[in-house]
């Protein structure tokens, strides 16, 4: 491979609290090393458009306090097409880029890759509050979502105290329910439904609302993962078979925002760099990640292998949840 003189940086899908953390940590990086670096604003949609910005050291000061991500992020139906991601390859060498830094989850990785097979060379970094990308045990934004979503169930807690009422919580997780299981268990949750796994709500829900009245309990939360059930079905089931005045609350997407916390703007940083590094060292079409035997030591992997990696809910969790070992999603009232 040639020698990287200019690295062009992108965010693509959601939006994740850190992104700005990481993109700082690339531009230093590169810096450092007398790499040029420019943003490519709103994701794949930018590279097609050329919608570019110079980022040096002086335009990344102060960023990583800042949730969101600093150059936009936006999906890209165009990007979906032949003549889409012709146009973006093309862009890439006209703009005089070397390689790309791209930050997003699984679809974005997957955007990457065809980037790849077009001789583009890329180094992905996991940037998704839902934690749901295989190769990783970590991605950027999970511990500010999770923490945004538990201050606010600890909020709601003190009013279904004080009215002795049940509170269904809806969290964001169209797939997956790593923020569920994690909320669940960081607020004591009375119930937890996950997509990863069938639901029955009399078994999974009201059954444990009764066994916590049966212990003394007045008031009772419910964290639904906004993939696995209705919430508004889930309150209605719930007042119907206990009577019990219940709830429902959407958090949506102010989980996305906020200002990064110390998790994600340290692993952040330390994914930013790293990318940058590979990409200056010859390195290409890797996905930097969180692995190693304690899951916390920075790491890159091959792309393709990367995207072909599945993640599995941990079993302690399960356990701690009464979560089922079998797969599938069959949703009986």
């Amino acid at each position: 491979m040639e020698t990287v003189k200019r690295i062009g940086i992108l965010t693509s899908g959601g939006d994740a609290p850190g992104m700005n953390a990481a993109i700082r940590a690339a531009v230093l990086t590169a810096h450092g090393a007398g790499v040029e670096c420019v943003g490519i604003r709103r994701g794949y949609n930018g590279l097609i458009a050329g919608d570019t910005t110079p980022l040096t050291p002086e335009r990344v000061e102060g960023i990583i306090t800042q949730g969101g991500t600093m150059l936009y992020t936006a999906r890209s139906p165009e990007f979906m097409t032949k003549r889409g991601q012709k146009r973006a390859a093309e862009n890439v060498r006209f703009m005089g880029v070397d390689a790309l830094v791209i930050i997003g989850g699984d679809g974005t990785f997957r955007g990457a890759r065809i980037l790849a097979d077009m001789g583009v060379a890329v180094a992905c970094i996991p940037g998704t509050i839902d934690n749901d990308i295989g190769s990783t045990s970590y991605t950027i934004g999970f511990d500010t979502a999770c923490n945004t979503a538990v201050e606010a169930m600890d909020k709601l807690n003190d009013t279904m105290k004080s009215h002795e009422r049940c509170s269904v919580l809806e969290v964001m997780g169209h797939k997956t329910g790593y923020i569920a299981v994690n909320v669940a268990i960081s607020t004591s949750a009375t119930a937890t439904l996950i997509p990863e796994f069938p639901i029955d709500l009399r078994r999974d829900v009201i059954e444990p609302i009764r066994e916590a009245r049966l212990r003394g309990d007045t008031h009772f939360t419910v964290i639904v993962a906004e993939g696995a059930y209705s919430a508004s079905e889930v309150a209605k089931c719930i007042r119907e078979e206990t009577g019990i005045e219940t709830r429902v609350t959407t958090l949506g997407h102010i989980q996305r925002g906020g200002i990064p916390l110390v998790r994600d703007r340290v692993t952040a940083t330390r994914m930013g760099s790293m990318a940058a590094r590979l990409l200056i060292e010859g390195e290409r079409n890797k996905v930097v990640v969180m692995g190693g035997e304690c899951g916390d030591c920075c790491e890159s992997v091959e792309l393709d292998a990367a995207l072909a990696m599945k993640k599995t809910l941990d079993s302690d969790m399960r356990r701690m949840l009464r979560l089922p070992d079998d797969g599938g999603r069959t949703a009986t009232v």
